[in-house]
């Protein structure tokens, strides 16, 4: 039998058949107009929920699955580097389709297409609702109608962020294998200078009053957000307490950016029928995050104007040899949490036309299943 267990590696989830997710913790883009893709400022934490059964609510165990910690209008995206086989990966929002907006399914479906196609799609930054963009994932609230889950459905009930994958059937799999053992082996990858390369040291110096210390960046290498070390004397991190009624929260969506999402090239019938793994992923307010794990959660993130007039990169890709998904009346018509929470006065500086790189073509233990 298959093995369907999902672990967890650093703050990588890994689903069998090779596929690897990590949540990265980005700039919120204002609600208005469309932008590039802002940058990773580094992964959210991720823990299991069966290790703390004893301190979080009776629901998360049932859904079993991992956790993270989030903060109100925080914004997220989801990359997918590190994926080493083929496979259709279902994202779901509050078990609503993030690609097509339809309701949950066990199984790969077309019309509309209710998967991203991995490893081609190298990250999902929010909803499939427009032609060549998405709405960014955006963090709030169960109850206020904000959510994905809640415009779509007209209901909260779940909450967080679901995945299951698919691998190629057998016959394809093999297949695809023999076909990469038969591909000369790329050249080795150029030196760091674009792409990947290294922050300027003057965004993270105390001087530059910016945020964090130096470090790899590029759209898919995330700045370090840890939080900093307790000063001396300092009183130790809480102690995790007893179980009771968390504060639930979900995805929303808030401004536009320049994104696709791919068109599966693949005939349906060459995915499998059954799932090689699934996971719930809850999402946690900062100060539950602490109570339950005994963690300060990370920091808010870095303020955006300080980071694009500090010069740093936003990003553009574009895969011209990829077909982009139509956007479902049902995503289209979602409305940005700023109509439940009021205005976003964050202040919002666009980016010079320098600072936008473009990336591609010119324009641990098994994680434990639940019921859900």
């Amino acid at each position: 039998m298959a093995d369907t267990t999902v672990r967890i590696d650093g703050n990588t989830l890994r689903l069998p058949g090779g596929v690897a997710v990590r949540f990265i913790r980005t700039l919120r883009l204002p609600e208005t107009g469309t932008h590039p893709l802002p940058p990773g400022l580094g992964e959210f934490p991720v823990r299991r929920v069966a290790d703390y059964a004893d301190r979080v609510p009776q629901t998360w165990r049932a859904r079993g699955g991992v956790m993270l910690p989030v903060y109100l209008r925080e914004a997220m995206w989801l990359s997918f580097a590190g994926t080493s086989e083929p496979a259709a990966l279902q994202v779901g929002v509050g078990k609503v389709c993030a690609v097509s907006g339809r309701p949950w399914s066990d199984r790969p479906s077309r019309g509309p297409q209710n998967y991203v196609v991995l490893p081609r799609q190298p990250w999902l930054d929010g909803i499939n609702s427009g032609t060549g963009t998405v709405r960014q994932f955006v963090a709030v609230p169960l109850g206020l109608g904000a959510t994905v889950e809640g415009q779509v459905t007209g209901e909260e009930v779940w909450g967080g962020v679901q995945l299951q994958s698919f691998p190629l059937n057998d016959r394809e799999l093999a297949r695809w294998r023999e076909e990469e053992r038969q591909r000369p082996v790329p050249p080795a990858p150029a030196p760091p200078g674009g792409y990947g390369a290294a922050m300027p040291a003057a965004f993270g110096s105390p001087a530059a009053g910016g945020y964090g210390a130096p470090a790899a960046g590029g759209y898919g290498a995330a700045m370090p957000m840890a939080a900093a070390p307790p000063a001396p004397g300092a009183a130790p991190a809480a102690p995790a307490s007893a179980p009771r009624a968390a504060a639930a929260m979900g995805l929303g969506v808030g401004g536009s950016m320049r994104q696709e999402v791919y068109q599966d090239d693949r005939p349906l019938s060459n995915w499998s029928e059954q799932p090689a793994g699934r996971v719930f992923v809850h999402l946690v307010t900062p100060p539950e995050w602490r109570r339950i794990t005994g963690e300060a959660a990370p920091p808010s993130p870095v303020d955006r104007a300080a980071y694009t007039s500090a010069g740093l990169p936003w990003f553009d890709y574009y895969d011209e040899e990829a077909e982009d998904l139509a956007p479902t009346d049902a995503l289209h018509t979602v409305k940005p949490v700023g109509d439940w929470l009021g205005d976003d006065h964050e202040p919002w500086q666009p980016p010079t036309p320098g600072q936008t790189q473009q990336l591609k073509d010119a324009p641990g233990e098994p994680v434990e299943d639940g019921d859900w």
